[in-house]
């Protein structure tokens, strides 16, 4: 999430807000979240995850990486499913396609 606040002002610019969630109860949350300037909501839950068509791990009881961008009228523009930790939208590369996004849509 570091690489989202390194770069939050320029996704601002872009019309971007950032949103986070974590299965993690809210004392860890806010522990990971106190560095970070957008929300970061907890306690995601399996039907939560069933609802957005993620990967559950099983063996370990969590959600694995499940990543959206979504337009202004909430439609998902473009996503990222894992079924282990690694698979995460790059920010770079997110915030470089949102740009040329946005440039041929306005």
């Amino acid at each position: 999430m570091a690489g989202y606040e390194e770069r939050r002002e320029a996704f601002s610019a872009e019309g971007v807000s950032i949103i986070a969630a974590t299965v993690d109860s809210q004392e860890k949350t806010q522990e990971v979240a106190a560095p970070l300037n957008f929300p970061v909501a907890y306690g995601v839950t399996r039907d939560i995850g069933n609802a957005l068509g993620s990967w559950w791990d099983e063996r370990r009881d969590f959600i694995q990486p499940s990543e959206f961008v979504l337009n202004p009228k909430g439609k998902v523009v473009f996503s990222a499913y894992s079924n282990a930790p690694v698979g995460r939208m790059d920010p770079a590369e997110t915030l470089t396609l949102i740009k040329y996004l946005n440039s041929v849509t306005r």
